[in-house]
């Protein structure tokens, strides 16, 4: 499975980030919500990001943030796109997009083919589709819950913009996800923790491993 850029989320420390350097994936995710256990202040999130090597693309993850929390993130810290992970409108996607002139990728719950007509509807607005496992009534968190979804639901589908499979991926099943999807980038946080909110840094090169590997295509 060639050309897989594959995104770490909830990065908490130097060690982290270097661990995810070395292995070559394509994104480093830091999240801004306080609710989260993998939450950062600006100050700490300012020395991860600056620690980060060029090449590796820094995304910041909000969940409803206002203005003033997206100026104080985007003027401390250098980065590569917002990841908005909330309820945000496509009307809000789009004054993002525009006011912070960084690339936005716009995650999107599916639980069932109900859920699919927003893909779309964020693809004109969004610069790429984060697809997740839609979270449980009343969770406290919108994402990082360890929840898959039924793949089959965007195996066959065409997409407008780049997309990003998520939810509940591990280093023992990202493999097959991929195949069964075609899935050309893949999202992972808590697959890759030995407990709630710390990376385990085998499993993350574990993970980047066997998302990349070639390996024979599914049958259909």
């Amino acid at each position: 499975m060639p050309d897989i850029r594959v995104k770490i989320c909830g990065l908490r420390s130097l060690e982290d980030v270097a661990t995810v350097a070395a292995t070559k994936a394509a994104y480093a995710g830091f999240v801004f919500f306080p609710k989260s256990p993998r939450h950062l202040s600006i100050p700490q999130a300012r020395t991860l990001t600056l620690a980060a090597p060029i090449g590796l693309a820094k995304v910041a993850l909000v969940v409803d943030a206002d203005d003033s929390l997206l100026d104080a993130i985007t003027e401390a810290m250098p980065l590569d796109m917002l990841q908005l992970h909330g309820h945000e409108t496509p009307e809000r996607v789009a004054e993002i997009r525009t006011r912070y002139g960084l690339p936005v990728m716009k995650a999107i719950g599916v639980a069932d083919e109900g859920d699919l007509a927003a893909l779309l509807e964020y693809s004109l607005v969004a610069d790429q589709i984060l697809v997740d496992a839609k979270p449980p009534k009343n969770s406290a968190l919108p994402g990082g819950n360890g929840l898959s979804f039924d793949w089959r639901l965007v195996a066959q589908r065409r997409w407008l913009k780049p997309w990003m499979l998520a939810g509940g991926l591990t280093p023992q099943n990202v493999a097959e996800a991929i195949r069964l999807t075609n899935a050309r980038q893949v999202d992972v946080s808590s697959g890759v923790e030995s407990s709630l909110g710390v990376k385990d840094p085998s499993k993350i090169t574990t993970f980047v491993e066997a998302a990349t590997q070639d390996g024979p295509p599914i049958l259909r």
